[in-house]
Protein backbone atom coordinates (compact mmCIF):
# COMPACT_ATOMS: atom_id res chain seq x y z
CA UNK A 1 0.00 0.00 0.00
CA UNK A 2 1.42 3.84 -0.92
CA UNK A 3 1.56 6.43 1.11
CA UNK A 4 0.93 10.30 0.21
CA UNK A 5 1.40 13.32 2.87
CA UNK A 6 -0.72 16.22 1.74
CA UNK A 7 -0.22 19.33 3.71
CA UNK A 8 -3.29 21.94 4.46
CA UNK A 9 -5.69 18.30 4.57
CA UNK A 10 -7.79 19.63 6.57
CA UNK A 11 -10.10 21.62 4.23
CA UNK A 12 -10.15 22.80 -0.07
CA UNK A 13 -8.35 21.23 -2.39
CA UNK A 14 -6.28 19.85 0.18
CA UNK A 15 -9.24 17.58 1.83
CA UNK A 16 -10.46 16.71 -1.03
CA UNK A 17 -6.93 15.46 -2.37
CA UNK A 18 -6.76 13.25 0.91
CA UNK A 19 -10.41 11.83 0.04
CA UNK A 20 -9.10 10.56 -3.35
CA UNK A 21 -6.18 8.93 -2.25
CA UNK A 22 -8.07 7.48 0.28
CA UNK A 23 -10.19 6.11 -2.17
CA UNK A 24 -7.83 4.52 -3.64
CA UNK A 25 -6.83 2.63 -0.63
CA UNK A 26 -3.64 4.91 -0.14
CA UNK A 27 -2.40 5.60 3.61
CA UNK A 28 -2.69 9.11 4.10
CA UNK A 29 -0.87 11.39 6.30
CA UNK A 30 -3.08 14.94 6.79
CA UNK A 31 -1.10 18.02 7.88
CA UNK A 32 -2.98 20.93 9.19
CA UNK A 33 -1.74 23.28 11.81
CA UNK A 34 -4.24 22.51 14.34
CA UNK A 35 -4.97 18.96 15.65
CA UNK A 36 -8.68 19.94 15.73
CA UNK A 37 -9.15 21.31 12.57
CA UNK A 38 -7.37 17.96 10.99
CA UNK A 39 -10.10 15.34 13.19
CA UNK A 40 -12.87 17.31 12.12
CA UNK A 41 -11.20 16.32 8.38
CA UNK A 42 -10.93 13.11 9.68
CA UNK A 43 -13.93 12.72 11.42
CA UNK A 44 -16.00 13.97 7.31
CA UNK A 45 -13.83 11.36 5.77
CA UNK A 46 -15.33 8.42 8.13
CA UNK A 47 -12.54 8.18 10.54
CA UNK A 48 -10.26 5.67 8.31
CA UNK A 49 -7.65 3.68 9.70
CA UNK A 50 -5.33 4.86 7.25
CA UNK A 51 -5.17 8.33 7.87
CA UNK A 52 -2.76 9.84 10.08
CA UNK A 53 -3.02 13.53 11.23
CA UNK A 54 -0.22 14.99 12.19
CA UNK A 55 -0.35 19.09 13.26
CA UNK A 56 1.39 21.86 13.27
CA UNK A 57 2.53 24.63 11.32
CA UNK A 58 3.92 23.89 7.83
CA UNK A 59 6.55 26.86 7.62
CA UNK A 60 8.36 25.04 10.54
CA UNK A 61 11.07 22.70 9.62
CA UNK A 62 10.14 20.28 12.67
CA UNK A 63 6.80 19.51 11.63
CA UNK A 64 7.62 18.60 7.73
CA UNK A 65 10.36 16.31 9.72
CA UNK A 66 7.54 14.65 12.12
CA UNK A 67 4.95 14.49 9.16
CA UNK A 68 8.25 12.11 7.53
CA UNK A 69 9.36 10.52 10.44
CA UNK A 70 5.33 9.39 11.49
CA UNK A 71 4.69 8.62 8.26
CA UNK A 72 7.93 6.10 7.95
CA UNK A 73 7.23 4.98 11.60
CA UNK A 74 3.36 4.10 10.79
CA UNK A 75 3.53 2.89 6.86
CA UNK A 76 7.11 2.37 6.10
CA UNK A 77 7.73 4.70 3.27
CA UNK A 78 6.64 7.92 1.79
CA UNK A 79 5.54 7.83 -1.85
CA UNK A 80 4.14 10.99 -2.94
CA UNK A 81 4.43 14.49 -1.04
CA UNK A 82 1.59 17.15 -2.35
CA UNK A 83 2.32 20.31 -1.22
CA UNK A 84 -0.89 21.85 -1.09
CA UNK A 85 -0.61 24.75 2.27
CA UNK A 86 -1.30 27.58 1.15
CA UNK A 87 -2.08 31.16 1.74
CA UNK A 88 -3.60 33.54 -1.33
CA UNK A 89 -4.46 37.26 -0.44
CA UNK A 90 -5.08 39.36 -3.13
CA UNK A 91 -4.81 43.42 -2.85
CA UNK A 92 -2.67 46.47 -4.45
CA UNK A 93 1.04 46.44 -3.15
CA UNK A 94 0.36 49.50 -0.99
CA UNK A 95 -1.81 47.49 0.51
CA UNK A 96 0.45 44.48 1.78
CA UNK A 97 1.29 44.75 5.47
CA UNK A 98 4.11 43.55 7.26
CA UNK A 99 1.99 40.60 9.09
CA UNK A 100 1.23 39.36 4.95
CA UNK A 101 4.31 39.39 3.75
CA UNK A 102 5.68 37.13 6.94
CA UNK A 103 2.56 34.87 6.72
CA UNK A 104 2.55 34.34 2.50
CA UNK A 105 6.34 33.80 2.69
CA UNK A 106 6.35 31.43 5.82
CA UNK A 107 3.28 28.84 4.27
CA UNK A 108 3.93 29.57 1.05
CA UNK A 109 7.33 29.46 0.53
CA UNK A 110 8.93 27.81 3.68
CA UNK A 111 5.95 25.43 3.68
CA UNK A 112 7.15 23.92 0.03
CA UNK A 113 10.84 24.07 0.90
CA UNK A 114 10.74 22.05 4.31
CA UNK A 115 9.15 19.17 2.75
CA UNK A 116 10.49 18.97 -0.28
CA UNK A 117 13.45 19.03 1.02
CA UNK A 118 13.01 16.31 3.32
CA UNK A 119 11.13 14.08 0.33
CA UNK A 120 13.88 14.85 -1.70
CA UNK A 121 16.24 13.20 0.63
CA UNK A 122 13.69 10.20 1.60
CA UNK A 123 12.19 9.29 -1.83
CA UNK A 124 16.19 9.53 -3.56
CA UNK A 125 16.75 7.14 -0.90
CA UNK A 126 14.49 5.14 -2.05
CA UNK A 127 15.06 5.77 -6.00
CA UNK A 128 11.37 6.01 -6.39
CA UNK A 129 8.79 9.11 -5.58
CA UNK A 130 6.26 11.57 -6.84
CA UNK A 131 6.55 15.35 -5.25
CA UNK A 132 3.41 17.68 -6.47
CA UNK A 133 2.71 21.19 -5.68
CA UNK A 134 -0.30 23.32 -5.69
CA UNK A 135 0.89 27.16 -7.39
CA UNK A 136 -1.75 29.53 -9.43
CA UNK A 137 -1.93 30.09 -12.90
CA UNK A 138 -1.87 34.04 -11.54
CA UNK A 139 1.66 33.35 -11.49
CA UNK A 140 1.88 32.36 -15.13
CA UNK A 141 -0.32 35.20 -16.56
CA UNK A 142 -1.09 37.70 -14.52
CA UNK A 143 -3.94 40.27 -14.81
CA UNK A 144 -5.10 43.79 -13.81
CA UNK A 145 -8.14 42.26 -12.73
CA UNK A 146 -6.67 41.08 -9.54
CA UNK A 147 -3.63 42.74 -8.04
CA UNK A 148 -1.57 39.77 -6.12
CA UNK A 149 1.97 40.64 -6.04
CA UNK A 150 3.14 38.17 -3.11
CA UNK A 151 0.97 35.44 -4.49
CA UNK A 152 2.32 35.90 -7.97
CA UNK A 153 5.92 36.20 -6.69
CA UNK A 154 6.14 33.21 -4.51
CA UNK A 155 4.04 30.87 -6.68
CA UNK A 156 5.73 31.99 -9.56
CA UNK A 157 8.78 30.83 -7.57
CA UNK A 158 7.52 27.93 -6.82
CA UNK A 159 6.65 27.09 -10.86
CA UNK A 160 10.54 27.72 -11.33
CA UNK A 161 11.30 25.23 -8.45
CA UNK A 162 9.48 22.78 -9.64
CA UNK A 163 11.39 22.72 -13.09
CA UNK A 164 14.52 22.98 -10.72
CA UNK A 165 14.04 19.89 -9.17
CA UNK A 166 12.91 17.82 -12.03
CA UNK A 167 15.86 18.48 -12.61
CA UNK A 168 17.75 17.78 -9.69
CA UNK A 169 16.23 14.48 -8.91
CA UNK A 170 15.92 13.00 -12.29
CA UNK A 171 18.29 10.37 -12.05
CA UNK A 172 16.83 9.35 -8.37
CA UNK A 173 14.07 8.56 -10.55
CA UNK A 174 11.71 11.19 -8.50
CA UNK A 175 9.49 13.14 -10.24
CA UNK A 176 8.39 16.60 -9.37
CA UNK A 177 5.45 18.47 -10.91
CA UNK A 178 2.61 21.36 -10.03
CA UNK A 179 -0.78 21.75 -10.84
CA UNK A 180 -1.39 25.91 -11.29
CA UNK A 181 -4.93 26.31 -10.09
CA UNK A 182 -7.06 29.13 -11.95
CA UNK A 183 -10.70 29.82 -9.87
CA UNK A 184 -11.77 27.02 -8.19
CA UNK A 185 -15.27 27.17 -6.43
CA UNK A 186 -15.00 26.81 -2.94
CA UNK A 187 -17.30 27.79 0.23
CA UNK A 188 -14.58 30.77 0.73
CA UNK A 189 -15.84 32.49 -2.36
CA UNK A 190 -19.17 32.94 -0.67
CA UNK A 191 -22.61 33.05 -2.71
CA UNK A 192 -22.27 36.56 -3.54
CA UNK A 193 -24.07 37.08 -7.54
CA UNK A 194 -21.86 39.63 -8.41
CA UNK A 195 -18.53 38.18 -6.85
CA UNK A 196 -19.43 35.05 -8.60
CA UNK A 197 -20.18 36.95 -11.67
CA UNK A 198 -16.55 38.37 -11.60
CA UNK A 199 -14.85 35.14 -10.39
CA UNK A 200 -16.53 33.28 -13.55
CA UNK A 201 -15.17 36.33 -15.71
CA UNK A 202 -11.69 35.61 -14.83
CA UNK A 203 -11.53 32.62 -17.28
CA UNK A 204 -12.33 32.26 -20.77
CA UNK A 205 -14.23 29.74 -20.07
CA UNK A 206 -16.99 32.16 -18.03
CA UNK A 207 -16.96 29.42 -15.46
CA UNK A 208 -14.90 28.50 -11.99
CA UNK A 209 -13.68 24.94 -11.50
CA UNK A 210 -14.16 22.68 -8.71
CA UNK A 211 -11.69 20.98 -6.78
CA UNK A 212 -12.35 17.67 -8.47
CA UNK A 213 -10.47 19.00 -11.37
CA UNK A 214 -7.50 19.57 -9.10
CA UNK A 215 -8.12 16.32 -8.05
CA UNK A 216 -7.84 14.79 -11.23
CA UNK A 217 -4.78 16.70 -12.39
CA UNK A 218 -2.74 15.56 -9.36
CA UNK A 219 -3.71 11.68 -9.53
CA UNK A 220 -2.69 11.96 -13.58
CA UNK A 221 0.85 13.22 -12.32
CA UNK A 222 1.08 11.20 -9.30
CA UNK A 223 0.50 8.29 -11.80
CA UNK A 224 2.44 8.64 -14.57
CA UNK A 225 6.28 7.27 -14.79
CA UNK A 226 6.99 9.78 -17.65
CA UNK A 227 6.15 13.25 -16.60
CA UNK A 228 8.31 15.43 -14.45
CA UNK A 229 9.51 19.19 -14.72
CA UNK A 230 5.68 19.78 -15.49
CA UNK A 231 3.46 23.06 -14.36
CA UNK A 232 0.12 21.76 -15.57
CA UNK A 233 -2.52 25.13 -15.45
CA UNK A 234 -5.97 24.10 -14.58
CA UNK A 235 -7.64 27.03 -15.11
CA UNK A 236 -10.24 26.94 -17.57
CA UNK A 237 -7.59 28.19 -20.47
CA UNK A 238 -7.07 31.52 -18.51
CA UNK A 239 -2.98 31.42 -19.40
CA UNK A 240 -3.72 30.65 -23.42
CA UNK A 241 -3.77 33.83 -23.60
CA UNK A 242 -5.63 37.44 -23.48
CA UNK A 243 -9.77 37.47 -24.19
Amino acid sequence: MKTVIVTGASSGIGFSIAEAYLKRGYNVVGNARTLDRLQTAAAKLGNPANFLPVAGDIAEPATAKALFERAIAAYGKVDILINNAGIFVAKPIADYSQADVEGIVSTNLMGFFYPSQEAAKHMSANKQGHIVTITASLAIQPTSKVPALLPILIKGGLNHATRGLALELAGANVKVNAVAPGIISTPMHGTDEGTQSFLKGLSPSGEMGSTQDIVDAVLYLTESSFTSGVVLPVDGGATAGTW
